[in-house]
């Protein structure tokens, strides 16, 4: 087969290093990819949310399968498009995309399932939003109702903090994404990730994370796009699981079959648990990052026949084989994120920590100048490891970081701390 995966981050070097362990993958195109990925597969100068460039690419270069990997091409309807020229595509349209794009169309299509979240209200009215606050209390969320890549979100601990948060959002620090505000009940409990594949009406469960939001050690600071992650993660528990199946998962996408806009690609599940209980926090239209990345490393080959499945709407007769391991990645960001960073800065001593698949070093931010490797993001790199249990595979992911040649990077010390109960 000949695959193109669209995007140039962490999630895509996981995405294109699991399909190249599949002998299915006869060639590997990744737009516009990164330093990291140049090294395992082609990469192409392509506008990944053009939809009419991409299939015209596809075409050129009989391409049979595009998986989407970021969310803007999504919000940007390239599948529909990919779609219309008759492609295999794995990502949901634009219509059932909305579950991440808009938080008001989760909101209401939860509503509409029956799916437990956190109460909520939707304005696009500073002085309204701040008199809801006012009204009460806090703590409490403030989420920007658009695609805000990964920022747009603020749990506010004061209703002085909450005011601040509104005022943002609704004075254009995102941008359209912050024209409207969706204003959450503050959840307590323990966070989690859990990933399903969707063909439009059958559901099949593909693994568990716990991502590790904050930039500090022992989750303090602002939010980032994301620190480290592990998989599975605990609190998942079979009956969890099935409950957020039953619960939050099924009827979502039986509502958005209903309403003519099944959905069809990875669905990211964001839950809060407590006593056992699960309410949904949030969806995402595709993998999470870095969360990819230790799901890829503990699927492997077989996260491209899945995918398949799921482009092809075959994911009844699907199943995964699931090794008992666990996998946990580390991020290595740029000195002053997720504030404002430096690029440029040279990264050296990678090139001893050789892929396998029990270790790899993922991309996200790099870049290839005259022959060093520089880098070039806010988040540069995930360090990932497999092991036999948590702990053995978080002493080999920190053993990696140590050993890359990076002084103007940092990386939280504590990934796994909640699962290992340090």
């Amino acid at each position: 087969m000949n695959i193109l995966i669209l995007g140039g981050g962490g999630r895509e070097h996981a995405l294109a290093w699991a399909a190249l362990q599949n002998p299915r993958c006869d060639r590997l195109i990744v737009a516009p990819g990164n330093a990291g990925i140049a090294g395992i597969a082609e990469t192409a100068r392509l506008d990944i949310e053009d939809g009419a460039a991409v299939a015209q690419f596809a075409g050129e270069n009989a391409v049979d399968l595009v998986i989407i990997g970021p969310e803007a091409p999504l919000a940007a309807g390239v599948a529909d498009r990919l779609r219309d020229a008759g492609l295999l595509v794995f990502g949901p349209n634009r219509a059932a995309a909305m579950l991440e794009t808009s938080k008001t169309f989760t909101k209401e299509i939860c509503d509409a399932a029956g799916a437990p979240t956190a109460g909520w209200a939707r304005f696009e009215d500073a002085g309204a939003a701040r008199a809801h606050v006012g009204a009460t209390g806090a703590p409490i969320v403030v989420k920007a109702d658009g695609l805000a890549a990964g920022k747009g979100v603020v749990v506010a601990e004061t209703v002085a903090q909450a005011h601040a948060a509104i005022d943002d959002m609704l004075g254009g620090a995102f941008g359209a994404a912050g024209a409207s505000v969706v204003i959450e009940e503050f959840m307590t409990g323990e966070e989690a990730s859990f990933f399903v594949l969707v063909d439009g009406e059958d559901v099949l469960p593909i693994g568990t994370a716990q991502d590790h939001k904050r930039v500090g050690d022992g989750d303090t600071g602002p939010n980032t796009g994301g620190m480290g992650a592990y998989s599975p993660a605990p609190v998942m528990t079979d009956a969890v699981t099935e409950a957020a199946l039953t619960r939050i998962v099924r009827p979502v996408v039986a509502e958005l079959a209903r309403r003519g806009t099944p959905y069809s690609g990875v669905l990211y599940v964001g839950l809060m648990i407590e006593v056992g209980q699960p309410r949904l926090v949030e969806f995402n239209a595709r993998f999470g990052d870095p969360e990819c990345q230790v799901l890829m490393m503990r699927l492997g080959a077989q996260a491209l026949d899945l995918m398949l499945a799921c482009a092809e709407g075959r994911l009844a007769d699907a199943r995964v084989n699931w090794a008992d391991d666990h996998a946990l990645t580390v991020v290595m960001a740029a000195e002053g994120y997720p504030g404002s960073y430096e690029k440029g800065s040279a990264i050296r001593g990678l090139e001893a920590l050789t892929g396998t698949s029990s270790q790899m070093v993922f991309h996200a931010g790099t870049a290839l100048v005259d022959g060093q490797l520089v880098a070039n993001g806010g988040r540069v790199l995930s360090v990932t490891a497999r092991g036999d249990d948590l702990l053995q595979a978080r002493s080999r992911a920190y053993a990696m970081c140590e050993a890359v040649d990076w002084p103007e990077g940092f990386f939280r010390s504590d990934i796994g701390w909640r699962a290992l109960g340090d």
